[in-house]
């Protein structure tokens, strides 16, 4: 909700205000499970879309997706509304688009293998340090043969030529092992089997049509992800492609007054899970240079400590929700996220985040000059519009009344490396079927060859023995250097094949 010109996020003894031009510091939303984590992220959602700013978030448990519909008047909502006073507040609906990776719940949203490049694809495949190596000198040997890896099959291709020319390129871009290129297969199959296939390809999603606006308000793009939530690690990837997309095309934009994106990542642990340094390293300096593009990334997790402190240094609008202190971690955990906020002498902070009731929160964001205020106890205001899941035939109108219904529906299977690279496994098959022939024709004269001689030398060796009763013990070296000079020629696995019936014939005779 928006009051003079600010985002109202709560009240308390006094209002918690977002001022729009410190939005693209970044922010954190944190609490326990059930504390109203999901309400505050929709409260804000729908703030900045009335500012005319498009906001972009992921529906984990599809209570989100009613933000197309207008809200109802129940006892909570219109209780909290009383509760504060809320001059001017009004139940409405919010322009909205879909979509959905798995192609079910909104538009499809497709990346190429080219794009998502082979960190995020190595995290997604739970590549070992050597196998990332490895993958790593594909995607280059690709790069410098301008071979584009659209989808799983380019990849799938691009790996099997790199194993089978692996000596080729060892001087040139290090060693390659057959064990490593065959466990990325294995790991492409296995994502394959869990549709994975689905989000590599074209047409590829253009983040501009996350940039949009509708009458004056900013567009609310939700990516549905019941199903891809099932599985964490492509979940968390997934969405920070998005991120590192937005940051890879959008323009330098400096401070301005009001962000030009927000990106809430809901259930950002997963994020941080086992991440290795050198993607930490890449999530760090997109939070920290995205801000110059005017786009404000929110984390939603559970525990401040989720976040690394590299990244959690950078969110400066913080609004936290109640933690439980159980045990001495926990309490802990509870400790470092009460010295985040600046001091406030009414109230120990410690104390307050466990007595939080749900819906309340310790509300600290950043003033006109960036300056943290002092943090507060307050409410969070209530959503306008409906909180809950919608039935299917009001999400297929929401898709098909979109202006971008047709466009990302229909997959496009353009020309690429596989295409490129099966011209490339024809030309040497054909290749190596020549030489191959040529061998055979080469082998079948010497035995030939071989045979006619030793077949003239037994004939006359008979005559002798037979009708001269000549000694015929000289006539096996004629056989032996006959043989010997057919072994010569012989060469390849046709060659060894040829021998050993030589040798039989010989010990026949």
């Amino acid at each position: 909700m928006l009051e003079n010109g600010k985002i109202l996020v709560g009240k308390g003894e006094k209002s918690v205000y977002l001022e729009p031009s410190m939005a693209n510091r970044h922010g954190l939303i944190a609490g326990a499970t059930g504390t109203g984590k999901t309400v505050t992220l929709k409260v804000l959602a729908e703030a900045f879309s009335d500012l005319g700013v498009p906001v972009f978030m992921a529906d984990i448990k599809g209570d989100l997706a009613g933000t197309c519909k207008k809200g109802e008047a129940n006892e909570n909502v219109m209780g909290r509304v009383e509760k504060l006073g809320l001059e001017g507040f009004e139940l409405k609906s919010y322009p909205v688009r879909f979509f959905d990776v798995f192609q079910e719940g909104g538009h499809p949203v497709r990346s190429t293998v080219s794009d998502m490049g082979p960190v995020l694809l190595s995290r997604l495949l739970e590549l070992t340090e050597v196998q990332e190596g490895v993958l790593n000198i594909v995607f280059h040997i690709a790069d410098d043969n301008d071979l584009l890896l659209v989808d799983l099959k380019d990849l799938r291709s691009m790996l099997t030529y790199v194993g089978e020319h692996a000596k080729e390129f060892t001087v040139d871009y290090g060693n390659i092992t057959k064990q490593s290129i065959g466990a990325i297969q294995r790991k492409l199959l296995q994502l394959q089997d869990e549709g994975g296939d689905m989000f590599f390809g074209e047409p590829m999603m253009d983040m501009r049509d996350m940039l949009s606006t509708e009458e004056g308000k900013g567009v609310i793009s939700i990516l549905h992800c019941e199903k891809l939530y099932q599985k964490p690690l492509v979940y968390s990837t997934f969405l920070l492609w998005i991120l590192s997309e937005l940051f890879e095309n959008l323009p330098e934009v400096g401070d301005c007054d009001k962000p030009k994106m927000i990106f809430f990542f809901d259930e950002a642990h997963l994020l941080f899970d086992d991440a290795p340094k050198a993607l930490i390293q890449k999530i760090e300096q997109t939070v920290k240079l995205i801000r110059s593009k005017g786009v404000g990334v929110y984390f939603v997790t559970q525990n401040p400590m989720d976040v690394p402190d590299s990244v959690l240094s950078q969110l400066n609008n913080r609004i936290q929700h109640s933690l439980r202190a159980y045990t001495p971690a926990e309490m802990k955990n509870v400790k470092a996220a009460a010295q985040s906020f600046r001091e406030n002498p009414a109230f120990n902070t410690v104390d307050v985040i466990t007595e939080l009731k749900t819906g309340e929160a310790l509300v600290s964001c950043l003033d006109e000059d960036g300056k943290p205020s002092v943090v507060e106890k307050a409410t969070i205001c209530p959503p306008q519009s409906y909180m809950g899941a919608i039935d299917t035939e009001r999400r297929k109108s929401v898709i098909e009344y979109s202006e971008l219904y047709g466009k990302y529906e229909e997959a496009v299977d353009n020309a690429s490396a596989y295409e490129a690279l099966q011209e490339v496994f024809a030309a040497e098959n054909k290749v190596t079927s020549k030489n191959s022939s040529t061998k055979k024709s080469v082998v079948e004269r010497a035995a030939t060859n071989a045979m006619s001689t030793l077949t003239r030398e037994t004939a006359k060796d008979l005559v002798d023995s037979m009708l001269l009763g000549k000694d015929t013990s000289r006539r096996q070296s004629s056989f032996q250097k006959a043989a010997n000079s057919a072994l010569r020629t012989l060469s390849g696995e046709l060659g060894k094949t040829v021998t050993r019936g030589l040798f039989s014939i010989l010990k026949g005779r």
